[in-house]
C-alpha cells in the first residue's frame, strides 16, 4: 500500500528562472524508512514541503502535477488536516518549540485541534520519544538533543501516519544522534510509521534506513534499497554524497586490485567490513604520539573559573566549577563533548559575552575584565554556529569591511578585497549574506571573523548542516587559515574534522576537562571514548575492530595498513 503518490511533480519558486523540482514521479510505501539524499540545493527540503501541503498552499509558485499523501490531494486538502497525517520536524527545530514547559509544548498541537485527550496524547508522545519524567521541566532546561526530541514529540502527539525530519542529527553529539534514530526505528517498526529523513550522514542511513532516494538538480535519479543504493559509490560521489567510509575503502581497494565492479558486494557497515579486511602481514602499528606544545607563551587562560546560569525553577545550573585551562600560542584546538558540556559557554567567556561567577579569564596575560570591548575584539574573534548571525549589512563586502571601518583602520577597502579573494567571494561581494548557500555563508562568516587580524579565532560548529562536499571545502579553508591566525579553537561534533585538522583535543564532560592531548591519546583511549560518548570516524572504528591497536584516521591510512581478508571473488 502506498502512503505517498507523486505524479509528474514540477515546481518553481516565485520569480525563479528554473524549476527546483522537475517532473518527479514516485511512490512511497506505508511503513518505509526512507532517506532522501543529494547535494545542497538539489531540492530535498522543497520536495518534502510538498508532502504536507506547505508547497503550494503557503509557499506559492508554479506547481504542476499531483501529490497525494495518505490518500489526500495536498492541493485540495487544507494544511491543518494534512498535519494530522504528515508530521514534520524542520531543520531549525527550535522554531517549533513555542510553549514554556515540556508537556505544554508536546500537547499544544493536540490542544489546538481541541482534542479532549490532548494531555494524554502529549504524555504518550513524550514516552515514545524518550522524555518520560521531564514533562514538568521548562524547555530551557533541556539539552539540544532533548529539545530535538521534544520537537519530534510535538509532531508524534498528533499520531500522523508519516513523519518527515530534515537533517535530524546535524547539530547533535553522537549519543543524542543515536537516540533520535533509535526513537525513529521504534516508531517505524513497532507502530508502522512511515519515516522520511533528509540526511547527509550515510553511516546512519546504512544502519537504519530501508530505502534511499537520490535527487540531483531537482530530478529523481532513483529510489533503491539501502544496501544497493550505497554500492553506487562513484554515482553518489559525483552528487557530492559520500557513502560510508567502510564502503569507500572497499571500493578503492577493489579498484586498486583490478577487480570488476560487479565481482563483489561492498560492505556498508563496520560489522560487514570486519569480514572483508585483514591487517597487512608487515603492518607495524605506530606508537601513540603525544601532544607537544609549539610555544610556551600563553594566549588564553581560565583561572579557577566558575559559571552558573540562573534558573526560573530550582537551583542555578552550574556549567563550570573551578575550571583551570591554558591555551598556548599556535595551538590548533578542537573542543569536543556532548551537547550541554560547556563548549559554547567556554567560547563566550573568552570573548567576554559571559562573565565568570568567580575566577578570571585572561587573554594574552590580561584579565578580560580590564579590557575594553574594542581592545578585546582586536585580539580574539568568534564565528557563530549560525553564520547568518554574522551578517548585519546588505552585502558580504560591507559585512567584511564594517568592523574595520568603525575602527578607522587604514586601507580597510584593500583588506576587504584581499579577504574576498582569499575566501573565493569576490563574485559574491554584492550579495546579501543571508541569501547565500551554506558553504558560501560559512566562508563569508570566516572572512568577517578574521577581518581584524585577531591572534585567536574561535569557531562554533563550522561544519554543521553542510553536505560532505561543502564540509570538505570548509576544511580546506581552515587549513589555509593556519597561515593567517596563530591560535584557533573549534567547538565541534564533527570527528572527521577533529581528526584531519586538530593538533590538540580538549574533551569536556559535565563541565570538566576530562582529557587533553593529541588525537592518538584521545581516540586511542577506550575509557575516554566510552565515558564521554565520542564516536570516532567510521574508518577508525573499523580499524580498531579488526586490529585493536590500529590508529587509522583516514581512508588512505587504513588502506596502507589493511588488505582483503580473501579475494573479492570469494566474498561475492
Amino acid at each position: 500500500m502506498n502512503v505517498i503518490e507523486i505524479d509528474h511533480l514540477t515546481y518553481s519558486y516565485p520569480g525563479a528562472a528554473h524549476p527546483t523540482l522537475k517532473d518527479i514521479t514516485v511512490k512511497i510505501e506505508k511503513g518505509d524508512f526512507l532517506a532522501i539524499v543529494g547535494n545542497n540545493g538539489c531540492g530535498k527540503s522543497t520536495f518534502c514541503k510538498t508532502l504536507n501541503g506547505l508547497i503550494p498552499q503557503f509557499i506559492s509558485g508554479d506547481f504542476q502535477g499531483s501529490v497525494r499523501a495518505c490518500g489526500l490531494d495536498t492541493r485540495e486538502t487544507d494544511v491543518g488536516t494534512l498535519a494530522r497525517k504528515v508530521g514534520y520536524v524542520y531543520q531549525d527545530f527550535e522554531n517549533q518549540i513555542i510553549r514554556p514547559t515540556v508537556l505544554d509544548d508536546a500537547s499544544y498541537a493536540c490542544l489546538n485541534y481541541a482534542m479532549p485527550d490532548y494531555q494524554q496524547r502529549g504524555l504518550c508522545a513524550l514516552e515514545e520519544c524518550g522524555l518520560s519524567g521531564r514533562q514538568d521541566d521548562f524547555i530551557w532546561q533541556l539539552s539540544g538533543g532533548q529539545t530535538h526530541l521534544l520537537a519530534l514529540a510535538g509532531a508524534v502527539s498528533l499520531q500522523p501516519e508519516v513523519l518527515i525530519l530534515d537533517e535530524p542529527i546535524a547539530q547533535l553529539d553522537p549519543k543524542h544522534a543515536d537516540r533520535i534514530y533509535d526513537v525513529l526505528r521504534q516508531l517505524n517498526e513497532k507502530q508502522g510509521k512511515t519515516i522520511i529523513v533528509i540526511e547527509h550522514h550515510t553511516e546512519y542511513i546504512a544502519d537504519f534506513c530501508k530505502h534511499v532516494m537520490l535527487l540531483k538538480d531537482g530530478e529523481l535519479q532513483w529510489m533503491l534499497p539501502t544496501e544497493e543504493a550505497l554500492q553506487r559509490v562513484e554515482e553518489l560521489q559525483s552528487c557530492n554524497i559520500f557513502p560510508p567510509q567502510v564502503t569507500i575503502a572497499a571500493h578503492r581497494m577493489l579498484q586498486a586490485g583490478g577487480f570488476s565492479e560487479d565481482s563483489v558486494k561492498l560492505p556498508v557497515t563496520v560489522e560487514e567490513g570486519k569480514g572483508f579486511f585483514a591487517p597487512k602481514p608487515a603492518n607495524d602499528i605506530p606508537e601513540k604520539r603525544p601532544f607537544l606544545y609549539k610555544s610556551d607563551e600563553i594566549a588564553a587562560a581560565f583561572e579557577n573559573v566558575s559559571v552558573s546560569y540562573r534558573s526560573v525553577k530550582g537551583e542555578p545550573r552550574t556549567v563550570f566549577s573551578g575550571l583551570n585551562l591554558e591555551i598556548r600560542k599556535g595551538d590548533k584546538v578542537a573542543l569536543i563533548g556532548s551537547n550541554g558540556a560547556g563548549k559554547s559557554t567556554m567560547m563566550k567567556l573568552l570573548v567576554g559575552l559571559l562573565k565568570p561567577s568567580s575566577g578570571d579569564v585572561l587573554i594574552n596575560g590580561k584579565s578580560i575584565r580590564e579590557l575594553k570591548p574594542e581592545a578585546l575584539s582586536r585580539q580574539i574573534s568568534m564565528v557563530y554556529q549560525n553564520p547568518e548571525d554574522m551578517f548585519i549589512k546588505d552585502s558580504i563586502g560591507r559585512d567584511i569591511s564594517y568592523a574595520m571601518e568603525v575602527r578607522h583602520i587604514q586601507d580597510s577597502a584593500g583588506r576587504t578585497e584581499q579577504l574576498l579573494e582569499r575566501f573565493r567571494l569576490t563574485q559574491l561581494k554584492d550579495r546579501d549574506g543571508r541569501l547565500l548557500s551554506g558553504g558560501q555563508m560559512r566562508r563569508a562568516s570566516l572572512a568577517i571573523g578574521i577581518a581584524l587580524n585577531p591572534g585567536i579565532l574561535l569557531l562554533d560548529e563550522p561544519t554543521a548542516n553542510l553536505d560532505i562536499a561543502t564540509r570538505k571545502e570548509i576544511m580546506r579553508t581552515l587549513e589555509d587559515m593556519k597561515e593567517i591566525t596563530e591560535t584557533v579553537m573549534i567547538a565541534t561534533h564533527d570527528m572527521q574534522l577533529v581528526c584531519e585538522w586538530a593538533e590538540r583535543i580538549i574533551v569536556l564532560w559535565n563541565g570538566q576537562v576530562v582529557a587533553d592531548g593529541s588525537r592518538d591519546e584521545i581516540f586511542g583511549s577506550r575509557e575516554i571514548v566510552e565515558k564521554v560518548g565520542i564516536r570516532p570516524p567510521e574508518i577508525f572504528s573499523l580499524g580498531r575492530a579488526i586490529a585493536p591497536d590500529s590508529l587509522c584516521y583516514t581512508i588512505d591510512t587504513f588502506l596502507n595498513a589493511f588488505e582483503w581478508r580473501s579475494s573479492p571473488d570469494e566474498n561475492s
